[in-house]
């Protein structure tokens, strides 16, 4: 009789174990489908540090030893311009000149009046940026030596970039960071809950824009964090 009470006595205390074993198993289980999703943002404005600034030009007429002459003089022309101006001729380059022959053309119905059409272009690609906006004003001196630049071809555009991410992508990093919990810690006291831990977090691609349309050489860093946290009564 002994043993049998001290079977069932066994048997109750494994049955409890057992059904606080699955209890607790359920309460886990709905803790970890009580989440919230929330997403923090960051931005930050920086300037510009490096610039191509491309020069370009053209040369029309019949004799193309004569346009070559002309267009070697205007290079050395545009470069002492440059030097003048304080860039360095490590950062100067000159494109071979792109020709085209008029006559050549399938679709020409008329004879044109100058046979040889034929552009150079001489691209400054430095991290000074501010000596480039400087010069970019003063490009006009270039007509009194007789170079006419062109403007406003979308393929010649000035182009700014900024190329030191890294050493900001941590603190941005951080402040998305906690923005997310931010947001999300007002969820949860707004659902009578307590913020737990991180389920999963994204960092999300950076992005760098122009601020606005007049200022291309003032950048727009963004950054938007995904982070998932449990809530817990």
């Amino acid at each position: 009789m002994k043993n049998y009470i001290a079977e069932a006595v066994i048997l109750t205390f494994g049955a409890l174990f057992l059904g606080l074993l699955l209890k607790t198993g359920i309460d886990n289980c709905a803790y970890k489908d009580r989440c919230v999703s929330v997403k923090g943002l960051s931005e930050m404005e920086v300037p510009a540090d490096k610039v191509t600034y491309p020069l370009v030009f053209k040369e029309i007429g019949n004799d193309l030893q004569q346009i070559y002459t002309n267009v070697n003089a205007k290079n050395k022309t545009i470069v002492a311009f440059l030097t003048a101006k304080g860039i360095s001729e490590n950062d100067i380059s000159i494109s071979a000149p792109t020709i085209i022959d008029l006559e050549a053309e399938r679709f020409v119905v008329e004879r044109p009046a100058y046979r040889y059409n034929v552009t150079s272009v001489i691209t400054v690609s430095t991290s000074e940026v501010d000596k480039v906006k400087a010069l970019i004003t003063q490009q006009s001196e270039l007509l009194t030596k007789g170079v006419a630049l062109l403007s406003g071809e979308y393929q010649y555009a000035i182009v700014y970039e900024f190329t030191k991410l890294n050493e900001i992508k941590p603190q941005m990093i951080e402040e998305a960071t906690k923005n997310a919990r931010a947001a999300a810690e007002k969820f949860a006291l707004d659902s009578q809950s307590e913020l737990g831990k991180i389920k999963r977090a994204n960092q999300g691609l950076f992005t760098i824009n122009d601020r606005d349309i007049n200022t291309p050489d003032i950048k727009k860093v963004r950054v938007v964090t995904t982070v998932e946290y449990y809530l817990e009564d």
